[in-house]
């Protein structure tokens, strides 16, 4: 054999034997039906389920498991039954992670890594990855010669967007450098044993089995699709042992590249394992190997600048300034002008900066010229104020409109941030971004109070009303078009949204508006318009046009869907969706579930077990994934009776939509409050206990016909 696939079976059977070894001796100590299951996922052991449609449940179920494994394991000297023995190594550390959880609780709570990564996590990557705000996914393990070598890459990995997964030592290394941590920055540390990158793996694979359609047991469409379809990449830090060998090896399986500090001489395989022991080309030589290309825009900023700090939390001790509407007068407005009124690059700031008061106003006001820019796009370009904002290293951003709050790191303000440089990334990115339809831009900001408050009131307010005038007459029925969206593509080569004006994108992160702005600044880009041509059935909301256009969208994949029923050819979905709707049967209602809610339903499952019924691009009659917004929209279930229909929701969900809701219950129905007569977890989640909350309540599903 070869030196490398000696290292290969080496730790392929070092890990077997650990593994077969563990289990029994789990299964001594609490016996084989002891339950045993990884946290907030319906993917049982999800390598193991997606590769051998095996469901894991109890200890005595890894027995067979651990056969399979062995099988792997053939000593062979060709490459690829060497990668084979990889994926072995794979399914054994899923096995030693997962008896970690065998006492239920947190095995990882004293830890400095966060282990599995739920279910609900992945879903909300989906829409970052298939956009490219978060362009590829690093693997870094391992223990750096020198920390500040690892510490520059992972920085790098950063300010790439890029998401970076750690295992091992490299994680204190990089803590004491300084690198900010967890999902919030896309830096995350998983573990310090070998085995927790098993973590990282079970991420690429929900993915293909959440967002692809794999079907459980299709080994060779698993491994094309974490080949082709997940951009994802190891590099290794310090010398390496068998095991990590042989770890390497089932992630070339998977189609991830790995990079060794090392000199592999010969051992090297282009392409899939190679050497780079200039620390300063490893981040240049992993995005080639992916094939992922980094647009850079270059900011004038002292701060670094990227979407892995769009979830940074500003805490009060660390606080420079704070502009808070509930404090002092905010507004956040773009506004159309001619050409001849629009000075480009023009920056004024009214006020004090940020070195001179600690609580300030903030008055955001844009006004942008351009041949082809629209009335409608005004609030497209505002809504991103919040991204690029947070995408400044310490600054929080929250809110929007004449709600926001808006805070300034000590750290950000001694870097040299000032108020000058929120202006230049306001221009910088909305010339980046939208210069397809704006031509020039100029930016005011106001930070005196009195100046904020008369802006407010008088410029942002009365303009912020006629865009609710506007968006309220913005029906389906009013518009001639409405879009396809197909971002999702990517990850879900057989869906596609098509977006309305009363029906935004599943995500929640297109509306009809955005996507007339998509499609006007790409016009072969990812929304198409669809000429509402061919009525077929308006109570469903069926088009000949929209079939032929989600026919040729998603390859054939779907030929038929309906834009208002959950029963009749429901749209599909890609899996990254906020919320799924699912029928209960006894109360012939639906339940609402939004994907951050970890509990039980009345229709007997949770949310990542009622998700894991759609998505993919497939259609399953009586469950339907949507955005939030979309729940009080008259268009909701509409064929099946509208929101009528709706019997029981989370809490968190159900305050967060009820004046939309109780308003559009109000209009149709003439019900007051009718988000009362809903029933949450703390009623119940029981279906016959539900049932008697309804008649109680005098529901009005208790009146509708029976949905099957």
């Amino acid at each position: 054999m070869s030196v490398l696939t000696d290292l290969i079976y080496g730790g392929s059977n070092a890990v077997a034997g650990l593994t077969e070894g563990a289990v029994n001796d789990a299964i001594a100590k609490y016996g084989a039906d002891h339950p045993i299951a990884f946290p907030d996922t319906a993917y049982y052991f999800p390598t193991i389920y997606a590769a051998t449609g095996v469901k894991v449940k109890t200890l005595g179920d890894l027995s067979a498991c651990v056969g399979v494994l062995k099988s792997l394991i053939t000593n062979q000297e060709d490459l690829g039954q060497a990668l084979n023995a990889g994926l072995a190594t794979a399914v054994g550390a899923e096995i030693i992670e997962g008896l970690k959880y065998a006492e239920g609780g947190n095995p990882y709570e004293n830890d400095s890594g966060i282990g599995f990564v739920p279910d609900p996590i992945i879903r909300s990557l989906g829409v970052p990855l298939v956009t490219g705000d978060i362009p590829g996914v690093a693997v870094v393990l391992g223990k750096a010669e020198n920390a500040e070598d690892v510490a520059k890459v992972v920085k790098d990995y950063q300010s790439k967007g890029i998401m970076t997964f750690m295992v091992g030592d490299v994680i204190e290394q990089c803590a004491e450098a300084g690198v900010k941590m967890g999902l919030e920055f896309r830096v995350i540390p998983l573990g310090h044993d070998v085995t927790s990158v098993i973590h990282v793996v079970t991420v690429a694979v929900r993915a293909a089995l959440i967002f692809g359609n794999v079907q459980p047991g299709d080994l060779a469409g698993l491994l094309d699709y974490t080949k082709n379809r997940v951009p994802a990449f190891v590099n290794t830090f310090g010398a390496i042992d068998a095991v990590v060998v042989s770890a390497g090896a089932g992630a070339i399986a998977l189609g991830f590249p790995v990079v060794v500090d090392i000199d592999l001489g010969e051992n090297q395989v282009p392409g899939a394992l190679e050497s780079v022991c200039d620390h300063n080309e490893t981040v240049k030589k992993s995005l080639e190997l992916r094939n992922i290309k980094i647009k850079v825009t270059e900011l004038p900023i002292p701060v670094a600048f990227a979407a892995a700090f769009e979830g940074e939390i500003i805490r009060k001790a660390d606080m420079h300034n704070e502009m808070w509407s509930s404090k002092n007068p905010t507004a956040e407005l773009v506004v159309m002008r001619d050409l001849a009124e629009v000075e480009d690059h023009k920056i004024t700031i009214i006020g004090p900066d940020l070195d001179a008061e600690k609580d300030l106003a903030l008055a955001t006001y844009v006004e942008v010229a351009g041949k082809k820019m629209q009335v409608d796009f005004e609030a497209v370009i505002e809504r991103k104020f919040h991204a690029w904002f947070n995408y400044m290293e310490g600054v929080m951003h929250t809110g929007q409109r004449n709600q926001v709050r808006v805070r300034v790191s000590n750290a950000a303000f001694e870097a040299g941030l000032r108020l000058k440089d929120f202006a230049e990334v306001l221009y910088v990115m909305i010339m980046d971004e939208f210069d397809a339809v704006v031509d020039k831009c100029q930016i005011t900001l106001i930070t005196d109070a009195a100046e904020a408050e008369k802006f407010r009131d008088e410029i942002a307010m009365p303009r912020y009303a006629q865009r609710d005038d506007r968006l309220a007459s913005m029906t389906d029925e009013a518009v001639d078009r409405y879009y396809t969206c197909i971002l999702c593509q990517s990850f879900a080569p057989a869906h596609c949204c098509v977006v309305t004006p009363e029906r935004l994108g599943l995500c929640g992160a297109v509306s009809w508006l955005d996507a007339k702005a998509t499609n006007e600044l790409d016009p072969n880009g990812p929304c198409q318009p669809i000429l509402k041509k061919g009525l077929i059935d308006e109570r469903t909301g069926r088009y000949e046009e929209v079939n032929r256009m989600i026919n040729e969208a998603t390859h054939g994949a779907v030929e038929n869907v309906t834009l208002y029923s959950i029963l009749e050819d429901p749209m599909t979905s890609c899996g990254c969706f906020e919320c799924i709707c699912g029928i209960e049967a006894v109360s012939s209602g639906v339940i609402v579930v939004n994907r951050e809610y970890k509990g039980m339903t009345p229709a007997g499952m949770t949310f990542g077990e009622l998700a894991s019924c759609t998505g993919g691009g497939v259609q399953t009659p009586g469950f339907m994934g949507h955005g939030r917004h979309f729940i009080a929209s008259k268009k909701f279930l509409y064929a099946e009776g509208g929101i009528a229909r709706i019997v029981w929701m989370p809490k968190e969900l159900k305050d967060d939509v009820a004046e939309r809701l109780n308003k559009t219950a109000k209009e149709l129905y003439g019900i007051e409050n009718f988000t009362d007569m809903i029933a949450d977890e703390t009623v119940t989640c029981d279906a016959e206990e539900l049932m008697t909350w309804l008649t109680e309540k005098g529901h009005p599903v208790l009146n509708l016909d029976p949905l099957m």
